[in-house]
């Protein structure tokens, strides 16, 4: 077996279908790879949809139920049933195209021991998709990012894989990747690696939660920190002088409150114009350096 395509879901019913179908439709022969999904305690239809979905499989599919445990140990239970040269990882999320997984072994053919990094192109739905003509708009300089990123699964492995303790949202894909470049792991990016990423536009009904997810994040950020106390981290996560007080300045000159009223009152359906996501996201941002500064503080 020469790759596993590795995913974890929870509660994406209504997109999984089509990424499972995506994941099964590779130009690549059925015998070369296999598809190893980890089901983190989902309480919508995702069953319904595993069933459909291996009545269809073309190639090895696995499926693990488990309860809900969070990213970090789902994706080690990916890994403990992997049996492919290579993972691929990918979110539930995230739609490849037919030739996903030939790119990856194109690239690990060219540089066997490397991490391989794939491109994403953003997309509001996956009926409306753009022409997979990848930009440099849409780069990322994630050293390991988990929406679309392989690497051999020994090297893997041999890193201890993903730290559970990362057990909130945010950075458990960077621990590991910054694992694999102090342990001199080479990074290579493959455009043709292409994925399509939902990224949905935000309703008002989705503000509260970009802001504790803002939070959630700042909280493993400075775990990360004490795990990784290095300059990449600090950039990485913004938790670094400079990056602090800039955005203490901005709190002092009443900008949330501003957002804030920005955002007052909108009916919760409602999809925020431009001007109201970019408050959204400001709010999202000053909770995020709020909680950063109180959790490293914190004992």
């Amino acid at each position: 077996m020469r790759a596993t395509i590795q995913l974890c879901t929870y509660n994406r019913a209504a997109l999984l279908e089509r990424v499972l179908d995506a994941c099964f439709e590779q130009s690549v022969a059925d015998d070369i790879y296999e598809v190893v999904l980890v089901n983190d305690g989902s309480t919508d239809a995702t069953p319904e949809v595993i069933e459909r979905a291996r009545a269809r499989a073309t190639c090895a599919f696995i499926t693990v139920n488990q309860q809900n445990a969070g990213l970090a140990a789902g994706r080690n239970v990916g890994v403990a049933r992997a049996r492919g040269e290579r993972i691929i990882f990918i979110d539930d999320d995230v739609l490849p195209l037919p030739n996903f997984v030939e790119a990856h072994l194109a690239s690990h053919e060219r540089h066997p021991r490397a991490i391989v990094r794939g491109a994403a192109i953003n997309v509001e739905s996956f009926d409306d998709l753009p022409p997979p003509v990848w930009s440099i708009a849409q780069y990322s300089a994630n050293y390991f990012w988990t929406t679309n990123v392989s690497v051999p699964l020994e090297t893997l492995r041999a890193v201890g894989a993903f730290n559970e303790s990362f057990s909130e949202y945010g950075w458990e894909d960077i621990d590991v990747g910054l694992r694999l470049r102090f342990a001199g792991v080479r990074a290579t990016f493959n455009p043709q690696a292409l994925v399509y990423h939902y990224k949905p536009r935000a309703h008002a009904d989705n503000v509260e939660a970009m802001v504790r997810q803002a939070r959630a994040q700042a909280r493993t950020a400075v775990q990360l920190a004490r795990l990784h106390p290095h300059w990449r981290t600090y950039l990485a996560t913004g938790n670094y002088a400079a990056a602090r007080m800039l955005h203490g300045a901005i709190r002092s000159f009443g900008v949330p409150k501003r957002c804030r009223g920005t955002l007052h009152e909108l009916p919760p359906d409602r999809t925020l114009s431009d001007a109201e996501l970019r408050a959204a996201r400001r709010l999202a941002k000053d909770a995020y350096f709020e909680e950063l500064e109180r959790a490293r503080t914190a004992t």
